[in-house]
């Protein structure tokens, strides 16, 4: 069973390692260069013509080009390489600015590269207090769904097997990174890219459990040496995901602009709601896979009791490796989310593991409903507490409330003291 685990892993890893090696071979001779290209539009959607998009690459290379009627640009590049895409700001029309900063690294590896720059109004809206209040409490209860979709599968991995897992931000970092592979390297449409991505992850998340999570149980490893293992895989995660994927932030080719919608005095783009959406079916769907499905019933008798759940029949060896895989698809899901709002980069799992360690811990180890509302909570508490701190330091606040959890009720809010230890 090892060999053919271990076997599934080196031919998925080898599939990847082909199609990359496929995107990065360098073109011939007497092949034109990759085309590096984008559009060029206002929140609205309506082309802006007359913008200076300049590129700078390998061996001295420039380029330049002005988006036309259709807000169209591209530059063709002489060969392979990592190049820098900067889009001249002074030619924006007045009133118009870059949501995103105006400059891009991208690896063109043959083929048409498309490049992104999300516009926006450059004279921000004044607004009451309580008009901020509301759109932060939004903006909060956004990225408390996202965490939640992290923090549930984490949880659902501590409840079945007491692993602690410090790699499980790597599993973020991975759907985003794949959704960005599938769309760019291989020009699959967002949407199926990101289906591809959830497949991926979700078969990883197996495979990884089988090769490395369950012979260590058997061997009788202890939790800490596992901890401790998992933040080894972490690390190896993250700089291999910074070799083949550079250090730059990326966008995905599609949505990276749009208006957002006024409602009353909130401001939403349809990507965000449309994300908000999935984050509630995907929990809604985890909530009933564990009240209602005989295999979800299961997993909660792992979580309460192992040797019990074995002696009733149960094969707690599947329902962990199921639990893995319903694990690696949420906290996928979670990245390609973030990835959509913030643009993609090799280190967004690491940035963002805190605070998925924050609510499980603020809502109960091992819980997945504690982990859902400890998840709003800290969404709802780093936005608003933007009010009276800078916003740079807006996740202290919920580093802060760990501790005070972890010293006045361990357990978490909705946790059982059993649990711990």
């Amino acid at each position: 069973m090892h060999r053919r685990a271990a076997g599934l892993l080196v031919a998925l890893l080898g599939a990847v390692a082909l199609l990359w090696g496929v995107a990065a071979a360098p073109a011939s001779a007497t092949t034109a260069g990759p085309v590096i290209f984008g559009t060029i539009v206002t929140p609205d959607d309506e082309p802006v013509t007359g913008v200076v998009v300049n590129v700078a690459g390998p061996d001295g290379f420039t380029g330049s080009a002005t988006s036309d009627a259709e807000g169209a640009w591209e530059v063709q590049v002489p060969s392979s390489g990592t190049y820098t895409i900067a889009l001249d700001e002074s030619t924006l029309p007045e009133g118009l600015g870059l949501a995103a900063g105006s400059e891009r690294t991208v690896n063109a590896f043959g083929g048409k590269v498309r490049v992104q720059f999300p516009t926006g109004d450059s004279v921000l809206k004044q607004s009451s207090k309580f008009d901020q209040v509301v759109q932060l409490t939004v903006d909060g209860l956004l990225l408390g769904l996202i965490l939640a979709l992290g923090a549930v599968g984490l949880s659902l991995i501590y409840g079945t097997t007491g692993l602690t897992n410090f790699a499980h931000g790597e599993l973020l970092t991975l759907g985003a990174l794949s959704t960005y592979f599938y769309a760019t390297v291989l020009s699959f449409p967002l949407v199926l890219a990101a289906v591809a991505a959830l497949i991926t992850c979700g078969a990883l998340g197996a495979v990884q459990d089988r090769i490395l999570w369950k012979p260590l149980r058997r061997r009788g490893t202890g939790l800490i040496a596992m901890l401790v293992v998992s933040i080894g895989l972490g690390i190896f995660l993250r700089y291999l995901f910074l070799f083949l994927f550079q250090g730059s932030t990326q966008q995905f080719p599609e949505f990276s602009g749009q208006a957002g919608l006024e409602v009353g005095p909130v401001s939403i783009t349809p990507k965000a709601i449309i994300g908000a959406l999935l984050a509630v079916a995907a929990i809604l769907g985890t909530i009933y896979w564990l009240l209602r499905t005989r295999m979800g019933k299961a997993s909660r008798a792992v979580s309460d009791n192992p040797a019990l759940a074995s002696a009733s029949g149960i094969d707690v060896e599947r329902v962990i490796n199921v639990v893995w895989v319903l694990g690696a698809t949420l906290a996928a899901l979670a990245g390609i989310l973030v990835g959509l709002t913030s643009g993609v980069s090799w280190n967004m799992g690491q940035q963002i593991l805190l605070l998925i360690f924050a609510a499980v811990t603020l809502g109960g180890l091992g819980t997945a409903f504690g982990a859902l509302f400890g998840a709003l909570i800290v969404g709802l508490l780093i936005q608003l507490s933007t009010l009276v701190i800078p916003p740079e330091l807006k996740s202290v606040g919920a580093l802060v409330i760990l501790i005070v959890i972890l010293l006045v009720r361990p357990q978490g809010l909705l946790g059982r003291r059993e649990r711990i230890g």
